[in-house]
């Protein structure tokens, strides 16, 4: 035990690559809870943003309870129309007024979920397609301690929580991750039939992954049922590819597994998300902090996205395990699979953590006496800069989804 109270120990279960059975799935960037997971955080950080640029700090906000309640369309073959708009809820807390001024937060979170929605799904027409309410209760404005410009104060955590992380990755989670980000990068650059609500399911038993793929594709690139059933198996084909670079075990992959062609029911969408028909969305039901869904390990159930950057454990210590155990699986060699548990309570700096316990498995002939000091010292070290996260989520490079 040190100081900060880190503990590491043998994980009480074989290394996931190892089990039988491994199930593994992500949410896409155009899924329902997505959508309402990528708004929230766009909204926090542009807050977070303003909040620097006006007072020199980030003030009390959150909007990790927004919410989307799904439209009506009417897709059809070379193109359809939205009949009743999606309807999203920013749902929060904002600091309005401090230190004499008033800040716009309402006229903040709409310009960043216009700006985010016209990037991420560009089929939706903001206004008309969907609907975006703004309801920012007001903040406190009285943390104890936030961030400032010189990044020396350690915050107290906001609440008694935990976070959760694990390395490697497994070849299946690989697969599912990197499928549904390449299919939404430049697959669907060269491809806009397919829209970005991509979900991907992976099932790994023995030596043998499943993929299957929901695909939502855009009727306005699809003349007809032939044109539909091209596009689906060029997805299956894509896929298929994409696995083959993270595993040489035996891969099937399965696309838009509901279709029945011959009643012609098909995933057709107007705007290439499900969210325009019947399918609602929430902040923190979807992926985790890793951008994966993942059974097999322990997950925690906090929301990631829109949760302050400053000391909102269900953000922070969510990163922050994360990258931990990256970092210990990089640096440190014969570590199979390892899982980092960070627990705060309320009050205690975020430096100084309730417990930070770490489940290691080790490489056949390796004891865990002869990687521990090195992991330890890692644990340590990041926790001692967890200032950092606030920074790199405020500037974008850390995504929460």
């Amino acid at each position: 035990m040190t100081e900060r109270n880190i503990r590491i120990e043998p994980i009480d279960r074989r290394a996931v690559e190892d089990q039988e059975v491994e199930i593994v799935e992500r949410k896409g960037i155009g899924h329902p809870d997505s959508i309402c997971d990528g708004i929230a955080e766009s909204v926090a950080s542009a807050l977070a943003r303003e909040y620097i640029d006006r007072v020199g700090k980030v003030l009390h906000f959150n909007t990790d309870e927004t919410q989307l309640v799904a439209g009506e369309a009417a897709p059809a073959f070379g193109g359809g129309e939205v009949v009743d708009p999606i309807y999203l809820l920013i749902v929060g807390r904002a600091t309005k007024r401090y230190g004499g001024q008033t800040i716009p937060t309402e006229t903040i979170a709409l310009r960043a979920a216009r700006e985010y929605l016209e990037e991420e799904i560009p089929k939706l027409e903001f206004g008309t397609d969907v609907v975006v309410d703004v309801r920012l209760g007001e903040g406190s404005g009285d943390l104890q301690e936030v961030f400032g410009e010189d990044g020396a104060t350690v915050p107290m955590a906001n609440d008694t929580s935990f976070g959760v992380g694990h390395a490697p990755l497994t070849e299946t989670e690989r697969i599912v991750y990197n499928a549904e980000r390449r299919l939404n990068g430049e697959y669907a650059e060269r491809n806009p039939v397919l829209g970005p609500d991509v979900k991907i399911m992976g099932k790994r038993e023995g030596d043998h992954i499943d993929v299957t793929v929901a695909a939502a594709m855009i009727d306005e690139h699809v003349p007809d049922m032939e044109a539909y059933k091209a596009a689906v198996e060029s997805v299956r084909e894509y896929v298929h590819e994409v696995a083959g670079e993270y595993t040489d075990r035996e891969v099937s992959v399965h696309v838009n597994t509901a279709d029945d062609y011959e009643e012609g029911s098909i995933y057709l969408t107007v705007t290439g998300t499900s969210a325009e028909q019947g399918d609602d969305g929430s902040v923190g039901r979807g992926n985790r902090a890793n951008g994966l869904i993942t059974p097999n390990r322990s997950m925690s159930m906090e929301a990631t996205s829109g949760k302050n950057p400053v000391n909102h454990i269900g953000k922070i210590y969510n990163l922050l395990s994360t990258h931990i155990a990256e970092d210990v699986v990089a640096e440190v060699d014969d570590i199979r699979d390892l899982r980092v548990r960070l627990l705060s309570q309320i009050g205690r700096p975020i430096d100084q953590p309730h417990v930070a316990d770490v489940h290691v498995v080790t490489d056949d002939g390796v004891s865990l006496g002869d990687v521990e000091g090195e992991i330890e010292a890692i644990v340590d070290d990041r926790l001692a800069n967890v200032t950092g996260v606030t920074r790199q989520v405020i500037d974008g490079e850390l995504t929460t989804f």
